[in-house]
């Protein structure tokens, strides 16, 4: 049992963990949130760890999966690990860009970047396994609506 399992529990601890490190990291500026001009339907500040705390589960949920296809694809395991891991990359750097730098309108950019790195991950996955790349849908739909407000919040301050 706990050989099925393992898989998921460290793909799960590595996506957790880099999110977490990610959070660490801003923990001062945070606050930066209540302070700057936000558009409408920007929601409230305790929503995002909710949310990121799914979707870095479902993230791991779904790499795992694809962990799991490698000995039938090694070649292609290999690959769409590696854009899972610069997608995440992206991802864990966005916050720093946003809150530590302030830099909104470079964080929208980066924004984009990460939004297409995991479009194409989404479709590296649906190679493998279709539940995999279906498990990514609502990280896109969150990264979009993230891109929406923060362009909102480049044009407000």
């Amino acid at each position: 049992m706990w050989a099925k399992l393992k898989p998921y529990f460290i793909s799960i601890l590595i996506a957790l963990g880099v999110g977490g490190l990610s959070a660490f990291l801003i923990r001062e500026n945070v606050y930066i949130y209540s302070l700057i001009r936000k558009p409408p339907l920007a929601p409230p500040a305790i929503l995002f760890p909710i949310v990121w705390t799914v979707l870095y589960i479902l993230m791991g949920i779904s790499s795992a999966r694809i962990w799991m296809q490698r000995a039938a694809y090694p070649d292609d395991v290999f690959d769409a690990l590696l854009n899972y891991t610069l997608q995440l990359i992206f991802n864990f750097l966005w916050p720093v860009i946003f809150f530590n730098m302030c830099t909104f309108l470079f964080a929208f950019i980066w924004l984009v970047v990460l939004w297409t790195s995991i479009l194409k991950m989404i479709f590296k996955f649906s190679k493998l396994d279709t539940a995999a790349a279906y498990l990514q849908i609502p990280y896109l739909l969150w990264v979009t609506f993230a891109g929406y407000l923060n362009f909102m919040i480049y044009l407000l301050n």
